[in-house]
């Protein structure tokens, strides 16, 4: 058995933890991009413990702030962001920027889309 696959090989293998493209429509009809890595069970206890609330809400934007990174992988926010998101930014833009990084979103293919010249 020196050759054979271990299963946790595997899942390690399935897991595909590459950014993947989130585009978001704004209410102002503005769009804004991030990339996001799917979310691991390490990273979810570390937004659980970071919201310091059972709130799902809290949880929520923790992840935000820690996940939400530009095309070259630089963090979109820092955690001293969090005052201006809750208090700056439209409720309705926030949710959809926290529900791109749980994962809730239909632009789950779209990483070569850069050279398409399909669009305008």
């Amino acid at each position: 058995m020196a050759g054979a696959t271990r299963f946790i090989d595997k899942l390690k293998k399935a897991a595909r933890l590459e950014p993947s493209k989130k585009t978001i429509q704004l209410d102002a009809g503005d769009e804004v991009v991030m990339y996001v890595t799917p979310l691991t069970a390490s990273e979810r206890e570390r937004a659980k413990k970071d919201a310091r609330s059972e709130d799902p809400g809290a949880f929520a934007l923790q992840l935000l702030i820690k996940k939400a990174k530009d095309s070259n992988g630089v963090p979109l926010f820092t955690p001293g962001d969090v005052a201006i998101l809750k208090n700056e930014v439209r409720d309705s833009d926030l949710q959809n920027l926290m529900l791109a990084v749980l994962g809730v979103d239909e632009d789950e293919d779209e990483l070569d889309m850069k050279s398409s010249s399909e669009g305008a």
